[in-house]
């Protein structure tokens, strides 16, 4: 009999063999992304300290997006977080795509960061 794994069982399986590998540290942090249905958030984190240095969000007070659930959002979000990062004097980062295929929305925050001047 095969036993069917749910969707958010493998994702965290697949999230726990990115994880084993990609540490961030104060020199160079992690830029973890998170999907849902409905929102997609960043954060950049450095692992040694164990803080979030910086965050960006589909829904974060004041700065909310209307159809976040989109490649556009997506993109908004990595230009917001690259920014932010910028601005806190960080240039480079680890990409930690949390277990998530590399396609589609997290892709697309991923470009988008690059292009706002984030090295990873």
């Amino acid at each position: 009999m095969i036993v069917k794994k749910s969707k958010k069982i493998a994702r965290r399986s697949r999230h726990e063999r990115v994880r084993a590998v990609v540490k961030g540290t104060s020199s160079r942090p992690r830029l973890a992304v998170f999907r849902s249905n409905k929102n997609i958030s960043a954060q950049i984190i450095d692992d040694e300290k164990q803080v979030t240095l910086v965050s960006a969000s589909t829904f974060e007070n004041g700065n909310r997006i209307e159809n976040a659930s989109n490649i556009a959002a997506a993109k908004q979000i990595g230009e917001r977080i690259a920014k932010k990062a910028l601005e806190a004097g960080i240039t480079t980062v680890v990409f930690d795509r949390g277990g998530f295929l590399f396609h589609g929305r997290v892709k697309a925050l991923a470009d988008a960061a690059r292009e706002a001047g984030l090295k990873f």
